[in-house]
């Protein structure tokens, strides 16, 4: 056995995160307690993606099976460890003086306690998404981290999307405002890598320009501020929001900013403004119920139960169509649209088995989601579909997520480079002086 081979005990949490986790370990050893075969079985009914996960996961684990997974562990593959299911240990009495509660968390940390006792010191770690199960581990001597395999690594660069150039010659501003075609990069000296439809702003000496860059055309563009379905972009960051939504050679786009810096908003005016060129406009968002509580618990049948969870999006659409009045064309075509099911409206669970061909597709709240859960939407995206996902990765509902390891932040560093991805990162707040003053403050 190699002298540095860890053994990683899973927690179930890890399982629903990444249903495809037991093979990323490299080389090291991976043990599952039998309490977390339990939990899984209660996540195998049910058409969330978390309960997707847990199906696909037991069907991985159905394929290792045999007597070797409880005596010896089996192989995961060329280069990989083995994988060990660990049936049930007693709760020994320092577990039980510190945590008297018979839980199935409590249970696993008797098997991760009793595997960590069997090894020397520092080859065994306790693999979860749950701090407070982390913390639990740690004050029993057990070493645990986060499962961190699809965490990005340098969240502040992530999202500095958008370059101020200082010193620009006037005379190229001003042809950009001449020529439709843009202008070669080259022209501008521009320092460091430039990423496909990145967004600038040039300054000159008495001139200035937004501008993105064309990676087909190897060219710098001007931005042309547009108003689209009665939304006019109000800083420079929502004009290059804007564009990046209305660029036909864009499919896939994340929009991310605190609450108030318009990006919903903006994502919806344009899927109404280019309503023709696509057969449907789907608006979608995670329900992350509180305190971790299935929709069940809510009183009254399925749309009064979804109700709440998805007002904000409605709250959207009522400002697009009070920008007009009632009696306009504009306004009885969203009333039209909703009524023929052209712009719908709902959970993104309710979205699965939907066909998403030529479908406007916006999903609100995306820092919400697993890596796992946006590469299933995404996979599903049929020709002519342009995918839009927005949120704000300073408020996660989810208790296994963070800024690094949610799906919104994930997407964009795997897709950053990409000819068919636009990001862009909104800064200020537009909906209200005080609405910006207690994002920053408060």
């Amino acid at each position: 056995m190699a002298k540095n081979k860890k053994i990683f005990v899973l927690d179930t949490n890890v399982l629903l995160h990444d249903y495809l986790c037991i093979f990323n370990f490299q080389d090291n050893d991976i043990v599952l307690p039998i309490p977390v075969l339990e939990e899984l079985d209660k996540f195998k009914r049910g058409n969330d993606i978390i309960n997707f996960h847990a199906r696909e996961f037991t069907r991985e684990l159905d394929k290792l099976s045999g007597d070797k997974l409880f005596n010896g562990g089996v192989s995961l593959g060329k280069g990989k460890g083995k994988l060990t299911i660990e049936t049930g240990k007693p709760l020994s009495k320092k577990i039980q003086e510190s945590f008297p509660e018979n839980t199935p968390d409590h249970r696993i940390l008797a098997i991760a306690e009793y595997i960590h006792h069997k090894n020397e010191p520092g080859r065994v770690i306790f693999i979860s998404k749950d701090i407070n199960l982390r913390m639990k581990a740690k004050s029993i001597g057990i070493m645990a981290q986060d499962y961190e395999s699809d965490k990005v690594a340098n969240i502040a660069e992530l999202y500095k999307n958008i370059a101020t150039i200082e010193d620009v010659d006037d005379a190229l501003i001003n042809k950009l405002y001449e020529v439709t075609e843009g202008i070669p990069v080259k022209k501008f000296k521009l320092d460091g890598k430039i990423l496909p439809n990145q967004y600038f702003i040039l300054k000159g000496n008495s001139s200035s320009a937004l501008v993105h860059y064309d990676p087909v055309n190897g060219v710098l563009d001007r931005v042309i501020k547009q108003k689209t379905y009665g939304i006019e972009p109000r800083n420079a960051e929502q004009t290059f929001a804007l564009d990046a939504l209305m660029r036909p050679g864009v499919q896939l786009v994340t929009l991310t900013g605190k609450a108030g810096t318009g990006k919903t908003l903006l994502a919806l005016a344009a899927a109404l403004h280019q309503r023709q060129e696509y057969t449907q406009i789907f608006l979608a968002r995670p329900i992350v119920p509180l305190s971790n509580k299935d929709l069940g618990f809510l009183p009254g049948d399925v749309k009064e139960k979804i109700g709440p969870y998805m007002q904000p999006l409605f709250d959207n659409l009522d400002v697009i169509k009070n920008k007009f009045q009632q009696t306009s064309k504009e306004y009885q075509k969203i009333d039209e649209m909703l009524k023929n099911e052209k712009l719908i409206i709902t959970p993104l669970a309710y979205i699965r088995g939907r066909s998403l061909s030529r479908i406007f597709f916006i999903v609100d709240e995306a820092q919400n989601l697993t890596p796992h859960e946006i590469k299933t939407i995404i996979t599903r995206a049929g020709e002519g579909t342009k995918m839009i996902f927005t949120g704000d990765i300073e408020q996660i509902d989810s208790p296994y997520l963070d800024d690094k390891s949610n799906g919104l932040s994930y997407l964009t560093d795997k897709m950053k480079g990409q000819n068919v991805f636009a990001h862009v990162n909104l800064v200020k707040g537009e909906r209200s002086y005080l609405a910006e003053l207690a994002s920053n403050l408060l």
